[in-house]
């Protein structure tokens, strides 16, 4: 293989592992191989239909999108099945595709391909993407990533087909930074200049991100729209100085009529290119052109970025998303059932709920892993199944904190007594910081409301139910509180 090529697929299949997680990765990633590379083509090689379809489904967008970023000349990804594959040399062009027989008319494998067929075609209708104008099908089979249509510049990053506003699920968490996503995506007008959207990771940042991106080149395609990483920018300016083209690099970056920088933390102590953007972000802001900008904090804690950058980010509306709640959990994973084609018992779903409550990523990946595998061995969807497949991933998660930790943790910060937790005392300074408990507590751990209550001096589930609904009223209407309550979480979890 190509040195080149050899470690831009490397650097890919990094990625894939860092967001799809290990199991993914060695179940559906591990076992492709480049075959050719050549005119802006990639073509991948798969031992089984199943696998092809798979990929074709869930990967293929996303490997695109990853190596158009390695290489920007790369423009397409073809899924094609091999059989008895080898590791081909790519100077000698790739190996033909064998024929593969069909699968039985009806089996679980004809199934998982129809289900899969059924995915692809949906997130296709749900990007916006006209049929006629669908992603051409090779005559081997293979699946044609298209690069998205519009008018794109060479600068931005590749979008995914599946981060539209149609697949995000909202609720209380978010419902807040979609609506404002929304109004900059569908307004002709800059209504925020700039919008910042921040929180925690696999929250929906990048998600809202893409959304924005698609929807300005489907209502308005004549409009010059950048998205990019804050790592990709920063690479850009290197480049331009290297070739002491700054000129250039300036009137690309400030003609555009909305610029979106994913990640700014990424250039937090990088004082050239914080210089740099500052500047660019001053000269969009003045000729009335839309910024959005999502980092993993607020603008304000973004210490190493410099404090006249920071007040220009804080400038506009700071949108928050905060991390997701039981109900919300249940939702992302409906959708994602629903997209996959698969019908999920209520209770996997509940459980599943239950237990992965970090962040919306993890747990669309555990349903991915828990389905592919029972339609790959023919088990059944049930509890026992998710038990056994994702043990891993639970043990990690039974980890977590107890209720006596997460009494003992909210206590010290807000300078009260462990004993008031459990005390009859009806003082604000002791109620508000018992009820941030309860609502912790239901979020971090799987114990019932009966089992909560008691162990905050015996008191009933309705009291609970209170306390948490309370604090997610505060929550939504309150940023400093909001900010007190994600901070102790985060303290909680690590």
């Amino acid at each position: 293989m190509d040195a080149a090529i050899a470690a831009q697929w490397d650097r890919v299949q990094g990625q894939l592992r860092e967001e799809f997680g290990d199991a993914a990765f060695k179940s559906w990633v591990a076992p492709m191989t480049v075959t050719d590379v050549r005119d802006g083509a990639v073509t991948l090689a798969v031992p089984t239909r199943f696998i092809r379809d798979w990929v074709l489904t869930h990967y293929a967008d996303r490997i695109r999108a990853l190596w158009n970023g390695e290489n920007p000349a790369v423009r397409t990804v073809d899924v094609m099945v091999v059989t008895n594959m080898q590791r081909p040399d790519l100077t000698g062009g790739g190996p033909a595709a064998a024929a593969v027989n069909d699968p039985v008319p009806g089996s679980p494998r004809a199934a998982a391909m129809e289900s899969g067929r059924r995915t692809e075609a949906a997130a296709a209708g749900r990007a916006g993407t006209p049929a006629s104008a669908a992603a051409p099908v090779p005559a081997h089979g293979g699946f044609m990533a298209a690069a998205p249509t519009g008018q794109v510049d060479d600068l931005s990053a590749s979008l995914d087909a599946r981060y539209t506003f149609e697949n995000f699920v909202v609720g209380k968490p978010n419902e807040f930074a979609h609506a404002a996503a929304q109004r900059v995506a569908d307004s002709d007008q800059v209504s925020f200049n700039p919008l910042f959207l921040y929180g925690g990771v696999g929250l929906g940042k990048t998600h809202l991100m893409h959304a924005i991106a698609h929807r300005l080149r489907e209502r308005r395609p004549e409009r010059r729209v950048i998205y990019m990483s804050a790592e990709k920018f920063m690479y850009s300016f290197v480049r331009a100085l290297r070739h002491q083209d700054t000129i250039s690099f300036k009137e690309q970056f400030r003609t555009v009529d909305v610029l979106m920088i994913d990640d700014v933390q990424f250039i937090s102590g990088k004082d050239s290119t914080q210089e740099e953007f500052f500047h660019t972000f001053n000269a969009l802001v003045d000729q009335g052109r839309q910024i959005v900008i999502s980092a993993d904090k607020s603008p304000n804690d973004l210490e190493e970025i410099g404090a006249r950058l920071r007040s220009r980010m804080a400038s506009g509306l700071v949108a928050d998303i905060h991390p997701t709640t039981y109900e919300l959990r249940l939702g992302i994973l409906d959708a994602k059932a629903e997209q996959m084609g698969v019908e999920v018992p209520v209770k996997v779903k509940e459980f599943l709920a239950h237990k992965i409550t970090s962040n919306a990523r993890e747990l669309e990946g555990a349903l991915t892993r828990l389905v592919a595998h029972a339609q790959l061995v023919g088990r059944e969807l049930s509890l026992e199944t998710a038990h056994d497949v994702l043990a891993d991933l639970l043990r990690a998660y039974d980890r977590r904190v107890t209720i006596e930790e997460i009494q003992k943790k909210v206590a010290e910060h807000f300078q009260v007594r462990v004993a008031d937790m459990h005390s009859a005392r009806r003082a604000r300074a002791v109620t508000r910081p018992r009820q941030v408990a309860m609502y912790l507590s239901k979020q971090l751990t799987s114990r019932s409301l009966p089992e909560i209550g008691r162990k905050f001096g015996g008191r009933d589930h309705t009291t609970v139910m209170h306390a948490v609904k309370k604090v997610e009223e505060l929550i939504a209407g309150d940023a400093a509180f909001a900010e007190d309550v994600n901070l102790l979480r985060r303290m909680l979890e690590s």
